[in-house]
């Protein structure tokens, strides 16, 4: 999709972050923008700094909310005319340690990085495409929903759910001419790790997940990463290319080779045991 002049496009977690960077690429392309996030003072300043290049339009949205999603997707199509750029880019980070898991971290984390995803699409994928008329949607996962680097299990769950539903549609939206890109980022200066402590707060305004060395670490590192206007830019170039996997740096890499071998090497003792029994029948599909 070279052309992305006069298109609109919605962002969720568009305020701040990996969602303002990308809206700001999209803006210096002509696309119109809707933006939504959970915090109205991010959101008006982002509107104010977009609608000086494109119709820009801001809602409050939280992405687990099905009805809302409907609500805002129908009023922004009324403002802004048909959204064929979707970015289901809201997440959160942290979540407890393996041993200190509750249904309750699970649902936290599940509904809003995955669910928020499964909502964005199912949302805006069967009106893109009634249209006929293309597009395409990005996916925010992950670097830890293709290798397992250190992110608690929960996080590692939704972003592989991510890729994989991603993956998915990216097979089945080819023939309606829809893109798919998956968004892997490695390290991005964002504010993700107070953002999240933020969003989780309880109502008696203590934090459910008390901060810790590992969560000042990843302060740390994500603060030193490359800036969202960059991985704006990356993504803008992913669309154009029609590219799936979207990397942000090199960080992963040997991680990924190395699962590679790790999943490949499964078929040695799989053929240690065909040898000694040739006869058993081989399916060569799921």
């Amino acid at each position: 999709m070279e052309d992305l002049n006069g298109r609109t496009a919605f962002i969720t977690g568009g305020a701040r972050g990996i969602g303002l960077g990308i809206a700001r690429s999209l803006a210096k392309q002509g696309v119109k923008l809707a933006i939504v996030d959970i915090d109205q003072a991010t959101l008006d300043a982002a509107k104010a700094e977009l609608s000086e290049l494109v119709p820009t339009e801001a809602f409050i949205l939280d992405v687990r909310d099905r009805e809302r999603y409907v609500e805002v997707a129908d009023e922004v199509e009324s403002k802004l005319g048909p959204v064929s750029l979707l970015f289901n880019n809201a997440g959160v980070t942290g979540g407890e340690s393996t041993a200190k898991m509750t249904y309750e971290s699970w649902d936290w984390m599940l509904d809003i990085n995955l669910g928020g995803v499964i909502n964005g699409v199912q949302t805006f994928m069967p009106r893109m495409i009634e249209r006929g008329e293309g597009g395409h949607i990005v996916n925010t996962a992950s670097g830890a929903g293709l290798v397992v680097i250190g992110a608690g299990v929960m996080y590692s769950a939704a972003k592989f759910g991510v890729v994989g539903m991603s993956e998915a549609l990216w097979h089945g939206l080819s023939k309606y001419g829809i893109g798919v890109s998956i968004l892997c980022p490695g390290y991005v200066s964002t504010g993700i790790v107070d953002n999240s402590i933020a969003f989780r707060t309880g109502d008696d305004g203590t934090d459910p997940a008390p901060d810790t060395a590992k969560r000042e670490n990843s302060r740390h590192s994500i603060e030193g990463g490359v800036s969202p206007d960059f991985v704006g830019d990356i993504v803008l170039n992913a669309i154009k290319g029609k590219h799936l996997y979207v990397y942000t740096d090199r960080m992963i890499e040997p991680y990924l080779e190395e699962r590679h071998k790790m999943l490949t090497s499964a078929f040695e003792p799989l053929e240690a045991l065909l040898a000694v029994a040739p006869d058993v029948k081989q399916e060569t599909s799921a």
